[in-house]
């Protein structure tokens, strides 16, 4: 029979995995969606992911621990709102200027910054092993986009991919710091309020030229990623900042696969090796340490 704490710890690996299931069927229904109307690009979905993200907030959780006073008036909130929605900032930038190959390696760099920084401000524990463990899993995320990633030299997106990186860390510690205090609902929709702001000024003369089926299928996207933040939101009390944040690196696997079987995108054997090595990295890092059996005594 395990212990409560081992108990907790399941149910976040779990949270955790579902985050990602829904994460990538976010990104590969917006794939879908830009490929249908190209005006359909970040910043709408953003904005889309935004509004929505409130709707189901306020309906699904209203008298149900949700807080909407407290996106203005607790500073923790209000720093988790504001540095999410930076973070999706930079990411689209780098997306747009180097690539999602490129973007997305950099942007998965935030679990070694996010580890670091609840180390020393949480006094999280992390172990040299879970760290070589995290560190080798991303070196399989460097492979499996090596042929696309690396081209060019380094110029200053490439710095602000970095920046972005650190940001999102620090989004996973604050979220971390709000376990106690507030109401998964409440620090999800803080992010949806702050997002739906830098999102719209982006988007003026984009939507309208939408028809009914990209509407559509922003709108199921933004669900998804609303259910997508809540899961990991719910991980994140449950786990350390360097154990959820190692899952959360399965997720361009994931999605990879999802764009195999829904676009035809096919894996070229280096990737089919980066993607096993970070399956099986990010599975050993996040694996529950083996408990020596207790020494029989003899009465």
């Amino acid at each position: 029979m395990g212990t409560p704490e081992s108990t907790s710890e399941r149910r976040g690996v779990l949270w955790m995995l579902l985050s990602i299931v829904f994460f990538s069927a976010n990104v590969l229904l917006l794939r879908g969606v830009s490929l249908h109307a190209p005006a359909a690009d970040g910043w709408v979905a953003s904005a889309y992911r935004g509004w929505v993200g409130l709707l189901i907030v306020g309906v699904a959780y209203r008298g149900r621990g949700f807080q909407p006073l407290n996106m203005v008036r607790r500073p923790l909130v209000l720093a988790r709102g504001a540095v999410g929605a930076a973070g999706i900032v930079l990411f689209y930038l780098t997306i747009a200027q180097l690539g999602v190959g490129r973007a997305v390696i950099l942007n998965l760099t935030f679990p070694m910054f996010g580890a670091v920084m609840a180390a020393a401000w949480l006094g999280e524990r992390l172990r040299w092993g879970q760290l070589g463990w995290m560190l080798l899993a991303f070196g399989g995320l460097m492979v499996f986009f090596a042929e696309s990633a690396f081209r060019g030299s380094f110029t200053r997106y490439e710095l602000l991919g970095l920046v972005g990186a650190v940001v999102a860390g620090l989004a996973v510690v604050i979220i971390r710091m709000l376990r106690h205090s507030e109401h998964v609902s409440t620090v999800y929709a803080s992010q949806c309020l702050w997002s739906l702001g830098v999102s719209v000024p982006s988007c003026f003369g984009k939507v309208s030229g939408l028809g009914w089926t990209a509407h559509g299928g922003l709108v199921l996207a933004a669900v998804c990623v609303a259910v997508a933040q809540i899961a990991m939101t719910h991980g994140f009390q449950l786990l350390s900042v360097a154990r959820g944040s190692s899952i959360q690196m399965l997720m361009p696997v994931v999605t990879a696969l999802g764009a195999l079987v829904c676009f035809g995108e096919r894996l070229s054997l280096v990737e089919v090796v980066g993607g096993a090595v970070t399956l099986g990295a990010t599975w050993l890092s996040v694996r529950p340490a083996k408990v020596p059996p207790k020494a029989e005594t003899k009465e």
